[in-house]
This record gives structure tokens, C-alpha cells and sequence, in this order.
């Protein structure tokens, strides 16, 4: 079992900022591939951005160049930097975990994942 706890969300201005973290326990030897997610109130849960067991990052084309997701070298804790904020960015913000080999667009399918977060709500006014 791997546990996920999301904090970090907040209200912020068009143009601003947040740092989204989570915190991971549970880890065994195997390497993880881990991502972030969103869902917006009558819309299917995307893919954002994820990090595979080697470090190699993927990217919504959405969030391409604004956001960055990141991992320590223990893994203990997942960062997504989220600059340049927009309205359609507002959701709830989920971190996942998978077992198994993810990369490229695999990372961004919410469905090879196992384990979840409970999530961290983030709204971006304008």
C-alpha cells in the first residue's frame, strides 16, 4: 500500500502561483511512476503532468511550459510548480502512484494508476 496526502492548493489571481506537494508513504524497493491529476465539476479527470522511476517528466499540452512536476531523491514527496495560472486551470488536484512501468502519455492516464490522494482544490479567478 502506498499513501498520498496532496496539500498546497489554494484561490489565486490569473497569473499567479501555487506549489502543490505530496507527501508519499508506503514505498517498497520497486520504482514508482507518479503524476498529477485534475478534475473540474462535470468533467472527466486529465492527466497533467508525470514523473517516471528514471526522472523523466510528460505534459498535458495544456500546461506545457507553465507547470513542473518534480520529485525528491528519497521520493517521499511529489511537487507540481504551477505558474502562470489560468481560470480553466481551476479544479481538484490529485497525486497518483503506479507500481508498474509508466512513460510518455502513459504517465497521463488516470486509469493505469492504483493509488491516489485525496486531493487539494485549486481555483484560479480572473
Amino acid at each position: 500500500q502506498v499513501q498520498l496526502v496532496e496539500s498546497g492548493g489554494g484561490s489565486v489571481q490569473s497569473g499567479g502561483s501555487l506549489r502543490l506537494s505530496c507527501a508519499a508513504s508506503g514505498y517498497t524497493y520497486r520504482g514508482y511512476s507518479m503524476g498529477w491529476f485534475r478534475q473540474a465539476p462535470g468533467k472527466q479527470r486529465e492527466g497533467v503532468a508525470g514523473i517516471d522511476s528514471d526522472g523523466t517528466t510528460y505534459y498535458a499540452g495544456s500546461v506545457k511550459g507553465r507547470f513542473t512536476i518534480s520529485q525528491d531523491n528519497a521520493k517521499i514527496t511529489l511537487y507540481l510548480q504551477m505558474n502562470s495560472l489560468k481560470p480553466e486551470d481551476t479544479a481538484m488536484y490529485y497525486c497518483a502512484a503506479e507500481s508498474s512501468v509508466l512513460w510518455g502519455p502513459l504517465l497521463l492516464r488516470p486509469d493505469l494508476y492504483n493509488d491516489w490522494g485525496q486531493g487539494t482544490q485549486v481555483t484560479v479567478s480572473s
